[in-house]
This record gives C-alpha cells, structure tokens and sequence, in this order.
C-alpha cells in the first residue's frame, strides 16, 4: 500500500491486512485495516501507528514521503496493540526521546505495554498542540472503547482522526466512502454492533458533545476501513440510531440443534412471526459466526433462542452466543427460549434466565418439545411465534 495524500500535507501511511479473518473472537471476511497519518507542517507529526507485524512496512510508506527521523512528535490515541505495537519500532527509528502525546490514561497504559520510558507528553481533554500553520486539539473519548481512548482533531482542516470509532474492518481497493459508497454500511455496522454496543450510552453523549462544540468536519479518518469525507452524515447519522439502540419490527430467531428437532421449532417460530407481520430470520450458530449474529441482532427487537439439552445443559455454542450478547448489552429487546430435549431438558430454563439477567422482557417461561416435534409440537411453535409477534407491538 502506498502512502495516499488524503489533504494537502496529510497523509495515509497505514496498511492493509489483507489476510486477517479473525479479531480477537471477530469474524473478518475481508481483512482490515492499520491506518495511519503523517501531517506535514513544520512540525512533523504521526498520528497512531500499525501492528507490530507492519511495523517496517508503515515506515517504508512514510520514508517515501519524508526520512522518518525528521517526524518531531507522535501522537498515540489509543493503545490497544493493533494501533500501538508499532511504536517500539518507530520509536526506535525516529529516536525515543520525541514526544508520544496521548491521554493520562494513554501513558500509564503504554508504560505497561512496552515498558520503555519514552518522553510522554499526557494531553488534556480539549488541550491543543500548535504544528505550525496547524493545530491539533484532543478530545478524551474515555471508554469507546478503552479506558485510555482519545479523538485528535486538525482544527484548520477540519480533520477528525477518531481512532476506533466510525472504523469498520474491510481490506479493499477503496480508501474514502464515496469509492464504495453504501457497500460499506454493513461493515461499519457490524463494527459498531461488535466493539461499540456496550458503550451505546457513552457514545450517545459524546455525540452530543460534539454537538454542543459545534465541530466541523470534513473529514472523518478512523483507524481501520475507509475514510468519511464526501457522506459523512450518513454514518453520523448511523452512530445516533446505533447508539439510541433503535430497533425495527425484526426478529431473530438463533439456535443450534442436535437431531433437527430445535431447527424443526425455529422454523416453525419464524413462521409465526412472519404470519404476524414481523421480518423474522432464522439464524443457526453452526453456520453464522456469532459476530454477523449480533450485528442483526443490533437492530432486532426481538431475540429468540434455543437449545437442545445436552448433559443437562446448554449446547456448547448456544452457552458462547449468550456469553458473547451479555457481554456487549443490547437494550430495549424481547426475548424468549425453546428447545427440544430428551429426559431433562435444562436449556430452556438456563436461556430464560440468560436473558432476564441481560434485562430482556421475557415474554414466556418458554417452550420444550420432548424428542421429535408433530404437528401440534409445530402448530404451538407457530403459536409461540405469534404471541412474540404480539408482545413486539406492546
């Protein structure tokens, strides 16, 4: 990937993975990417780095636009080591006695990262640093979604550089969002439902305050996928809705099944709630990776789930699903339980309490079918189905 002059004097020195199709438990189809931007004033500034395993490779895109030991300072937003694992490498390159601004959080992390005593120049929230004929100013964005997380804004061009947020992992020959055009919302979204749910609310009100600031931008560069410059209320917009956890009449019904039996209810469930209206998908968990399953999930109103019982249990991927949603805290949802079983039938009941501990509105105790479902094992799942239907209106 060759460095792209994404503004006059800025520049894009990240990279591509190509290869990556998972991230830390996130299916990643298409790859991602490590962004990077080097601004040209007279000072010299980068801003984040790469994985540590393209270390060399962002400083050769940045070597064909300047030597990099002429880089005066870095700027770190975020530590999290698919952003940070370049440092030690740059920091050996450029001398490690160039200040590394980030947040008070950003230095007490990178310290236990990497360990070396660079010269961290921790930032106020709102505090500003003067390049030259341009001006950086930091925005603390605590918790979206680590502790340390911060924005950096190019006031004189209008420029955010939001770390994590607005990211999406694609790898593509695309570098801004008029390239790929609505091709990329399905990316970005299941960023956000994957990384960003379980801070909707914080996101919300630094949305506002961003607001209340009256910034503008021109454009929006995120760490990984595509920049925002010609659309960007488009995916504003998308983080207001996400982050308000707005939900449409849809619903999901997610299992995994044994002998047929659980998939032969789930189909039966999803035929009742689309008799009654509703966009209902069935989903098994054996054949969607569980991060496409909560990226439909961020938008659903309702979740039903089943299980056959299995030792007295849950079925092993039911269990990781459940573990994987309570984790990230969707709101607002229905939810209920079905399953098949043999002698026991446990799973029922274990979802059904699953679900109440995320605060889902459990809307029935749930529904088991011994063995095999018959015709009127099926007509109750269609039953079951309509009655989900039902509470979706209240």
């Amino acid at each position: 990937m060759r460095p792209i002059e994404i503004a006059d004097g800025i520049y894009d020195v990240g990279v591509k993975d190509w290869n990556i199709r998972d991230f830390h438990g996130y299916s990643t189809h298409q790859g991602t990417t490590y962004n990077a931007f080097l601004v040209m004033d007279e000072k010299i500034a980068l801003i984040d780095t790469v994985k540590k395993e393209f270390s060399d490779q962002m400083l050769d895109n940045i070597a064909q636009i300047v030597d990099p030991k002429k880089i005066d300072l870095v700027v770190s937003n975020h530590t999290e080591m698919d952003h940070s694992g370049g440092l030690p490498r740059l920091m050996h390159r450029i001398g490690e006695d160039k200040p590394l601004y980030c947040s008070k959080m950003g230095a007490k992390n990178l310290k236990q990262h990497f360990f070396p005593n660079w010269n961290y120049q921790p930032v106020d929230n709102a505090g500003e640093l003067s390049l030259g004929r341009r001006t950086l100013s930091f925005l603390e964005t605590r918790m979206l979604h680590w502790p340390d997380s911060m924005f950096t804004y190019l006031k004189e061009d209008k420029i955010l550089f939001s770390s994590d947020a607005f990211g999406q992992h694609y790898a593509g020959p695309e570098k801004f969002d008029d390239e790929i055009g609505d091709r990329i919302m399905p990316h970005a979204k299941k960023y956000y439902a994957n990384i960003l749910l379980l801070y909707s609310a914080k996101t919300l009100k630094l949305m506002e305050k961003i607001a209340e600031m009256r910034l503008e931008f021109n454009m929006i560069c995120p760490d990984h996928g595509v920049l925002w410059r010609k659309d960007i209320s488009k995916i504003v917009d998308a983080y207001l809705r996400w982050s308000r956890q707005e939900v449409k009449n849809k619903a999901l019904v997610i299992y995994d099944t044994m002998w047929h039996s659980t998939q032969q209810m789930a189909e039966s469930i999803v035929a009742g709630l689309a008799e009654s209206g509703v966009y209902a998908v069935p989903m098994d968990l054996r054949r969607s990776d569980r991060s496409d399953i909560m990226t439909e999930v961020l938008d659903a109103r309702a979740v039903v789930v089943g299980s056959p019982t299995l030792n007295n249990q849950l079925f092993p991927t039911v269990s990781d699903f459940l573990t994987y949603m309570k984790g990230l805290k969707p709101k607002n949802r229905i939810g209920a339980a079905f399953g098949s079983y043999g002698w026991s039938g446990e799973a029922v009941r274990m979802i059904s309490e699953e679900l109440q501990t995320m605060k889902f509105d459990v809307v029935d105790p749930g529904l088991r079918i011994q063995y095999v479902p018959d015709a009127e094992g099926l007509a109750a799942c269609e039953d079951f189905g309509r009655k989900i239907a039902e509470a979706m209106k209240a």
